[in-house]
Formats: structure tokens, C-alpha cells, sequence
């Protein structure tokens, strides 16, 4: 699966990670349901640093679709609101 972080580029990540990017993206709907900033806050950190972690990022001159497009660490919850579909930032 291919991610974009906004403001940051693209990374690639394995299959076997996305039951755990499910959950934290789970954890920031919640969050932008029930209107918490400091939930939501603190999900989208723990979100975008998973991706981080298990991602590897792809070069600058590589331009691949993104199955994945998910907001940059400085979004307001408004903003993310907006971004969210059927399932969430990560597909799946």
C-alpha cells in the first residue's frame, strides 16, 4: 500500500501493518466523532508515527497513486473531518 502524509511525500507499507493502522485510524475517527481535539490530537500522532515507522519512504522522483492519503501532524480536526470516507484515512 502506498500512504501519503500531506506536506511530508509517500511511503510504502507492507501488508501485515495495516490491521494496526486500521486501529489507530479507528482510534482518530472516534475521536473526530465525538469532537475531542486532545483525542484526536493524540491519534493523529500516534497514526501518522506508526506510518512513519513501518513505512518506507519513496524517493522525491517517484510518483506513484496514493491508496492512502492522510493529513499532515498539523491539521485541525475540521480538516481531517473532511478527509474521512467510509473507511476511515486507511482503506481496509
Amino acid at each position: 500500500m502506498i500512504a501519503r502524509i500531506l506536506g511530508e511525500g509517500q511511503l510504502e507499507l507492507e501488508d501485515g501493518v495495516l490491521d494496526h493502522l486500521n486501529s489507530l485510524d479507528s482510534a482518530v475517527e472516534t475521536a473526530v466523532g465525538a469532537n475531542d481535539e486532545d483525542a484526536f490530537r493524540e491519534a493523529l500522532v500516534r497514526l501518522l508515527d506508526a506510518v512513519r515507522e513501518h513505512g518506507k519512504p519513496l524517493d522525491d522522483d517517484v510518483l506513484l497513486p496514493s491508496d492512502a492519503v492522510l493529513p499532515g501532524p498539523d491539521s485541525s480536526l475540521a480538516e481531517v473531518r473532511e478527509l474521512l470516507g467510509d473507511e476511515g484515512l486507511i482503506p481496509g
